[in-house]
């Protein structure tokens, strides 16, 4: 099974060569995916230097479009069987890439999501993200009869399959509502695994808002009866 992992970054230079070789060092990526979004903060030239080393392929988008863009791209210049998505800023552990690909890998499911609810180790911070998270979870449970704990994960992981006729239409982060109602509405297997998960907060550069919130839950209704 060859893994590809799509990692969208926009002004990350603090973390993208950290988070680039905690990938590395899992030994599971046969080949890693950094898509720029238009970064202004050196990120840019920093993964010029880095492209093409060690399994790493660099997409610069000459502007920002937003995550959901950057993982579009992400996910067309992609080879492998099993798709991984990774942010850039060390939230999510690529130490837990074992446990996300064991369902997979069992013949099990064919999207693995990682959930941050499920009890593994968390920071404690943000209480009012986390409500929202859960009321955009419980929306969806709602509106799809399912029983997810975090829709909202960054850490989604699928088999190629899944996407082949899908169209992805999100430029920003309702990528995540979106390609889970279309997953749902297509009856896909869905598995969810527990995963550490360590949120920075807006001072140290977390870019996610309130309008997002609002723009998921359109997403989540809008999809609920259109495709």
């Amino acid at each position: 099974m060859k893994l590809s992992v799509i990692i969208p970054v926009y002004n990350e230079v603090e973390s993208i060569e950290t988070i680039l070789k905690r990938v590395q060092d899992t030994g599971r990526a046969h080949e890693i995916i950094a898509v720029d979004d238009g970064s202004q903060d050196g990120t840019r030239d920093l993964l010029k230097k880095l492209d093409g080393k060690k399994g790493v392929r660099v997409i610069l988008h000459e502007k920002n479009q937003g995550k959901g863009a950057a993982v579009r791209t992400g996910m067309s210049a992609a080879k492998g069987d099993v798709l991984l998505i990774q942010d850039a800023d060390l939230e999510y552990d690529p130490r837990d890439y074992p446990e996300l690909l064991k369902p997979i890998e069992e013949g099990l499911a064919d999207v693995v999501y990682g959930s941050r609810f499920l009890g593994r180790a968390h920071r404690v911070t943000m209480f009012w993200h986390m409500v929202a998270n859960k009321s955009l979870t419980l929306m969806t449970n709602i509106l799809y009869d399912t029983i997810l704990t975090d829709m909202e994960t960054g850490y989604k992981v699928f088999r190629r399959e899944v996407i082949e006729g899908m169209v992805i239409r999100a430029n920003s982060f309702n990528f995540e509502p979106e390609f889970t109602a279309k997953i749902l509405k297509r009856k896909y297997r869905i598995f969810e695994v527990p995963i550490t998960f360590n949120p920075r907060d807006y001072t140290q550069g977390k870019k996610i808002k309130l309008h997002d919130a609002f723009e998921a839950v359109w997403a989540l209704i809008k999809y609920r009866f259109v495709d």
